[in-house]
C-alpha cells in the first residue's frame, strides 16, 4: 500500500490563494470564478495524490469566505432522471442538499441555487419547492436558442438576458455544483452579461484540478484523469492556443479546448476586449507545484486507472454505461502498460473464491472471495458462508488480526448469529439470512457492551478507512453501504452475488 504523502497541502492552499487573488485584481474586485470537480470530498484527487486533503478546496474558501459567495448550480434534467453521486451512493439533488448542509458545518452560507436549463421538470419544480420552503434562494435559468452557435441570441436580452440576475455582493464568487454538466459555465456567463448591463466590470476564470496543466501530457496523473471521464470521452490535449500564443506546450482536455472559441468570442461581446489566448490562461491551478513526490504519484495515479476500469465494468453489467466506455477505460490501461492483476488485491480475491468453491463442491450456489491490504502491506481475505457475506468474514478477519485477537474467538457469538439468522428467515422472511456488513457492525456493536474483545476489535475498524478492498461479485446494498461508511476503497468483479433478479 502506498503510504508515501506526494502533496504539500499547505503550500498548494497558499499559492492557489494568491493565485485567485490576484485574479480578482485584474477584474476590479468582481470575478465569477467556476469551480470544476468536487468542491468538498474530491476522493479522486487524494487517491491520485496520495496526502491531498480531499476537503482543501474549503480549506482554501474558509480563508476567503469573508471576499466569497458561493452559487451552487445543478442542471434541471440531473434531477428528473436521478442521476447518481458513484461515490456516496446519493442522486445529484441529494448531494446538492448534502453540500449546503456541508458548507455550513464549515460556517459558509450558500448564495443561491440555480436550476439550469429549467424547463418546468416535475422533479425539479419539487426540488426548487422543497429549497424555497427552508429559505433558501433558488433561480431558475433557461435553454437559450441556438447555443453555443449563435453568439448574438446568446449575449441579448432574448439569451442571458432571459435568466434572473443572481445578486451577489462579495468581490469573489464561486459557482460549483454537484458534477459536470450542472450548468457552472452558464451561470458565470449569464451573471457576466448581467454585470455588465449594469457597468461593472467583472471577470470570469476557471478552478479546476485536473488535468494539471504543467505535468507532461502522457504523466499517469493526467491519464488517470483521462480514466475518470472515459463516459465523458474526455481525452487530453496540448492546448494549441496556448501554444500558438506564447509557443509553451500545456496540457488541457478536448472540451475545453472545443468551447474555448466560443467562449472567448462570447466574453469578447460581453466585455468588449478579448480577455485570455487560451484555455490554460482562464484557469487558476498551482496542484501541479505542489506535488513532492512524482514518482508516488505515477504509482497512485496507475491504481486509481485500474480501479475506474473496475468500476466501469460493473456498471455495463448494471446498465449504466455503455461497453465504449470499458473499451475506453481499457485503452488506457493499456497505455500504461498495466492490467487489472496489477491491482494486489484482485488475485487473492479470485483465490478466495475459488477455495470456497472447492471445500463446497457438489453445493449449489455463488461463492463470493473478497481480500483487503491493510496499511502494513499485510492481505487478509474473507468468502461467503452459511453466516457471513465475504465482506462481513473479511472485516471481522481484518479486525481481529489489527487488534491481535486469535482466529479461534469469536467476536459475535453463535447464539447471536443464529438469532439474526432466524429473524431474518422467519420474521422478515429474506432468501439470504446470512449477515451483510451493516447487519454484521450492529451485530458487532451489540456485542461490544458484554465482550472486552469485541470492543477492542470494533475500535479498530477505523483503522480500515483508505484501505485497498477487492470482491468476486457485486456488493448488496447492506455491503456497499457498510464499506462505503469504513471508507475502503473497492473494486469488484462484474459477477452478481445471486442468480436472483429481485433480492428481498
Amino acid at each position: 500500500m502506498l503510504d508515501n504523502f506526494t502533496f504539500d497541502n499547505e503550500k498548494y492552499i497558499a499559492a492557489q490563494t494568491e493565485e485567485i487573488l490576484e485574479r480578482v485584481k485584474m477584474f476590479n474586485n468582481k470575478l465569477y470564478l467556476e469551480f470544476g470537480g468536487k468542491l468538498l470530498f474530491d476522493y479522486h484527487a487524494s487517491r491520485v495524490l496520495p496526502g491531498y486533503d480531499p476537503n482543501v478546496k474549503m480549506r482554501l474558501l474558509r480563508q476567503l469566505k469573508d471576499k466569497a459567495d458561493i452559487i451552487l448550480c445543478i442542471f434541471a434534467g440531473d434531477i428528473e432522471r436521478r442521476k447518481v453521486r458513484a461515490d456516496f451512493g446519493i442522486t445529484y439533488d441529494s448531494d446538492a442538499l448534502k453540500l449546503i448542509d456541508d458548507l455550513r458545518e464549515w460556517e459558509i452560507e450558500v448564495t443561491a441555487v440555480v436550476i439550469t436549463r429549467f424547463d418546468n421538470q416535475p422533479s425539479a419544480v419539487l426540488f426548487k419547492n422543497k429549497l424555497e420552503r427552508r429559505n433558501i434562494k433558488v433561480y431558475t435559468h433557461y435553454a437559450i436558442k441556438g447555443y453555443p452557435a449563435d453568439i448574438d441570441m446568446i449575449v441579448s436580452d432574448n439569451g442571458y438576458g432571459k435568466n434572473q440576475f443572481i445578486e451577489a455582493s462579495k468581490p469573489l464568487v464561486v459557482v460549483t455544483g454537484p458534477g459536470p454538466g450542472s450548468g457552472k459555465l452558464s451561470t458565470c456567463l449569464s451573471q457576466l452579461y448581467h454585470e455588465h448591463k449594469r457597468g461593472r466590470n467583472a471577470g470570469y476564470a476557471k478552478f479546476e484540478t485536473f488535468p494539471i496543466w504543467n505535468l507532461p501530457l502522457k504523466h499517469p496523473v493526467n491519464i488517470a484523469y483521462e480514466a475518470a471521464t472515459a463516459d465523458l470521452r474526455d481525452v487530453n490535449m496540448i492546448d494549441p492556443f496556448h501554444l500558438e500564443a506564447y509557443g509553451k506546450a500545456t496540457v488541457n482536455y478536448n472540451r475545453d479546448i472545443e468551447i474555448f472559441p466560443v467562449i472567448s468570442r462570447i466574453l469578447e461581446t460581453i466585455t468588449g476586449s478579448k480577455i485570455y489566448k487560451s484555455p490554460t490562461d482562464m484557469g487558476v491551478n498551482k496542484a501541479g507545484f505542489a506535488i513532492t513526490d512524482d514518482k508516488a504519484a505515477c504509482e497512485a495515479a496507475k491504481q486509481e486507472t485500474i480501479r475506474r476500469f473496475f468500476r466501469y465494468r460493473c456498471e455495463y453489467v448494471m446498465g449504466l454505461t455503455d461497453i465504449e466506455t470499458v473499451n475506453r477505460a481499457q485503452v488506457i490501461m493499456q497505455e500504461l502498460n498495466i492490467s487489472e492483476t496489477d491491482r494486489k488485491v484482485v488475485e487473492p480475491a479470485r483465490k478466495a473464491a475459488e477455495e470456497c468453491r472447492a471445500s463446497n463442491k457438489g453445493n449449489e450456489g455463488v461463492f463470493c472471495g473478497a481480500s483487503l491490504e491493510l496499511k502494513t502491506g499485510k492481505i487478509i481475505t474473507g468468502k461467503n458462508s452459511p453466516q457471513f457475506h465475504a465482506s462481513s468474514s473479511l472485516v471481522l478477519n481484518a479486525i481481529k488480526i489489527l487488534a491481535e485477537i486469535p482466529d479461534r474467538i469469536h467476536l459475535l457469538s453463535p447464539q447471536i448469529i443464529e438469532s439474526i439468522h432466524s429473524f431474518k428467515k422467519n420474521i422478515l422472511r429474506t432468501k439470504t439470512p446470512s449477515l451483510d456488513l451493516e447487519e454484521t457492525l450492529t451485530a458487532l456493536c451489540i456485542s461490544a457492551i458484554t465482550n472486552p474483545t469485541a470492543q477492542e476489535a470494533m475500535e479498530k475498524l477505523k483503522d480500515l478507512h483508505g484501505c485497498e478492498m477487492h470482491m468476486t461479485h457485486l456488493p448488496t446494498t447492506g455491503d456497499e453501504g457498510g464499506l462505503r461508511r469504513l471508507g475502503v476503497n473497492l473494486t469488484t468483479d462484474p459477477n452478481f452475488g445471486s442468480k436472483n433478479l429481485f433480492l428481498k
